[in-house]
């Protein structure tokens, strides 16, 4: 069944709060890092180089709540954008779908407990990660690399749970202490299972 037309035509003025523009927009880890003391090396392991958030539900309260575009429930929209080697770290997400299309560069996306997967996507090509299964993406190209990331919750979710690999917890605890861990978890950054 197709969803109703429209009863009205928005304004110009309405359409512009419908838009986001990429100059404009902030990666969300800036924010996180000034507001936490969280060392920006840590958060890279945890995180591409740069998260910008375009568009989230109405009431989201994941990393994505800072994006300009307020949509229906069920789909927050991100762009990933990556120098050359990096990633975003093994991870998964509990309850969500994540996919990727490649805009730009060569990315390897890998899959398994362990990352033991992978498949390559060049521009244009797209993959769709399920629920639960641990994922990471990197640039494997010599240039910038750029994803647009679309994040399917259930219905009724308000939050995005990312649990990233244990192994990267430990790592951090080594390098920058427990108090870095301990924030990083004030956060809702939550290392293994």
């Amino acid at each position: 069944m197709n969803a109703p037309a429209p009863k009205t035509t928005p304004t110009a003025d309405e359409m512009q709060k419908r838009v986001a523009r990429f100059s404009d927009l902030v990666p969300y880890k800036d924010t996180m890092n000034a507001a936490h003391g969280i060392p920006p090396e840590a958060m890279q392991m945890m995180s591409s180089d740069k998260v910008f958030p375009v568009m989230s539900p109405e009431g989201w309260e994941g990393r994505s709540k800072v994006a300009p575009i307020k949509g229906a429930s069920g789909l927050t929209v991100t762009i990933a954008e990556c120098p050359p080697g990096d990633s975003s770290g093994l991870h998964k997400h509990t309850a969500t779908v994540e996919n990727f299309f490649c805009i730009q560069g060569s990315f390897d996306i890998t899959w398994g407990d362990e990352g033991e997967h992978s498949i390559r996507l060049e521009p244009m090509d797209f993959i769709s990660v399920p629920a639960g299964v641990y994922r990471e993406f990197k640039n494997v190209g010599d240039d910038l690399g750029r994803l647009f990331v679309a994040i399917q919750s259930p219905e009724g979710e308000n939050k995005d749970k990312v649990i990233h690999a244990a192994a990267a917890g430990e790592e951090i605890e080594q390098r920058w202490g427990k108090d870095t861990r301990d924030a990083m978890a004030g956060i809702g950054i939550q290392f293994g299972e």
